[in-house]
C-alpha cells in the first residue's frame, strides 16, 4: 500500500453526468446556430445586387465549415459555421467575405470567459485548467 495523501482528484467536466447542462448546452446550439444562419441570410440578402456578367449570383451558400466547439459559461457549445462563396475569380482583390460577428473566425471561447480569465488568474487559478 502507498502513503495516504492528501490529493484530491477532481473530475473533468466531460466526465460530469448533469442533465441540466446538457439541456442548456444543446439549446445554447441550436440558438447560435439559428442566429449565425439569420445572419448569413441577412448578408445574402443584402448582397443579392451583386451579379455575375452571366446574371447569375455572385455570393451563394457554400454548406457549412467543420464543427468546432466553442467554450462557455455553461460548457463547450459545438457549431459549425455558415459558408458563403464568392463567385469571383479565386485571387481577385474585390473578393466578398463573410465573416460573423456573433462566431468570428478563429474564436474558441465566449467574450465573457476571456474577460474572466484575467480574474481568476490574479486568484490564482490557471488557465490550463480550462
Amino acid at each position: 500500500m502507498g502513503t495516504p495523501t492528501n490529493v484530491v482528484r477532481l473530475r473533468h467536466f466531460e466526465d460530469l453526468d448533469d442533465p441540466l447542462t446538457e439541456v442548456l448546452c444543446s439549446g445554447a446550439r441550436r440558438l447560435l446556430a439559428q442566429a449565425v444562419e439569420m445572419e448569413a441570410d441577412a448578408f445574402l440578402s443584402a448582397m443579392q445586387d451583386l451579379r455575375l456578367q452571366d446574371g447569375w449570383a455572385r455570393l451563394v451558400r457554400h454548406g457549412y465549415g467543420p464543427e468546432r466547439a466553442i467554450q462557455t459559461g455553461i460548457g463547450p457549445v459545438p457549431v459549425a459555421w455558415v459558408r458563403v462563396r464568392d463567385r469571383v475569380a479565386i485571387g481577385s482583390e474585390d473578393r466578398v467575405r463573410f465573416t460573423s460577428s456573433i462566431l468570428p473566425a478563429g474564436a474558441r471561447r465566449a467574450r465573457s470567459l476571456d474577460a474572466l480569465l484575467p480574474v481568476l488568474y490574479l486568484r490564482g487559478v490557471s488557465t490550463s485548467d480550462f
